[in-house]
């Protein structure tokens, strides 16, 4: 009897939960796992935030899931006992929005540009079908559920529960429509896949490497004290620059020589796959050849 009660307490122990990280004043972020999604973490390899109001829970991006959206609101209640009043959605990939059903459900209203939900409407079943067989029973009760009155244009102002917050694309990215979170008086930045930080980005055939690099350069224009970056710890602007922006700098500039040299591509590949310079970061070996190959893709299309 004890053997199979020490069992359940270590089962208990082992329940994944995400951790308020207090970024400054009433602005928090919840970093998830640099590694792939699994099972075991929801889907919830990304980092999410947010920020508590006089009137209610900003929240910046809402997991990968209904149930991950329960992980995400149990992380929010031990910080404060505020209803999520406001779901905004910084990217169309599945982690940042397929738990928005869960805080609609519950009164909230979901904030996102109309060129982020037009994107997620154009990826939703796909993003469900990747995530299926990695999450089973964690994606119950999963349903897309988009903002209501998307956002024209490309940048808003916005006031949420007393709040000044801005909403700002400067180009895709990781993902067509990704734009970021810029705070304004507490100058965080909410970065959403604009930047990497501690792994190496990932390029994508839906990425748009040259926009990304014009994308970041505008963003640091911003002069942020405080990043949370889609996917790393939060960081400052130098780590930023070091880990995503220079990237961006040697992909365009390194692979875009090599097709204006008409390089074969697999010639490109074998020769700029070794760079030393950003071999520190996590899934350099696995993402980096493949970072190249997609780069020059893109700008051979061009």
């Amino acid at each position: 009897m004890l053997f199979l009660l020490l069992i359940g307490v270590s089962g208990l122990a082992q329940a994944f939960e995400l951790k308020a990280e207090k970024v400054t004043g009433n602005v928090y972020a919840l970093i998830g796992s640099i590694d792939a999604r699994t099972y075991e973490n929801y889907g919830l390899n990304d980092n999410l935030g947010f920020v508590v109001t006089p009137k209610g829970v900003v929240l910046i991006d809402s997991g990968a899931s209904f149930q991950g959206a329960k992980i995400v609101a149990a992380a929010i209640a031990k910080v404060t006992d505020k209803p999520v009043r406001w779901v905004i959605n910084t990217g169309s990939q599945d982690h940042r929005w397929l738990g928005n059903e869960y805080f609609v459900a519950k009164g909230a209203q979901v904030i996102a540009l109309k060129r982020t939900a037009a994107t997620q409407r154009e990826y939703a079943s796909q993003e469900l079908d990747m995530l299926r067989p990695v999450l089973k029973d964690h994606l119950d009760g999963t349903v897309p559920a988009y903002a209501a009155k998307p956002i024209e244009g490309d940048h808003a102002t916005l006031d949420l529960g007393g709040v000044r917050m801005e909403l700002h694309w400067f180009g895709d990215a990781h993902f067509p429509g990704d734009v970021v979170l810029w705070l304004p008086e507490q100058k965080v930045l909410f970065s959403g896949d604009l930047i990497f930080v501690d792994r190496i980005l990932g390029v994508l055939p839906s990425s748009r490497v040259v926009s990304w690099r014009q994308a970041f350069h505008v963003a640091e224009k911003l002069n942020p004290t405080y990043i949370v970056p889609g996917h790393g710890e939060v960081c400052d602007l130098a780590k930023a620059r070091r880990d995503t922006g220079d990237y961006l700098d040697w992909l365009v500039t390194e692979v875009g020589r090599a097709v204006t040299n008409w390089e074969p591509i697999g010639d490109a590949v074998a020769r700029l796959g070794n760079a030393p310079q950003f071999a520190y970061l996590k899934h350099y070996d696995t993402l980096h050849r493949a970072n190249i190959n997609h780069t020059y893709l893109q700008l051979e299309s061009r």
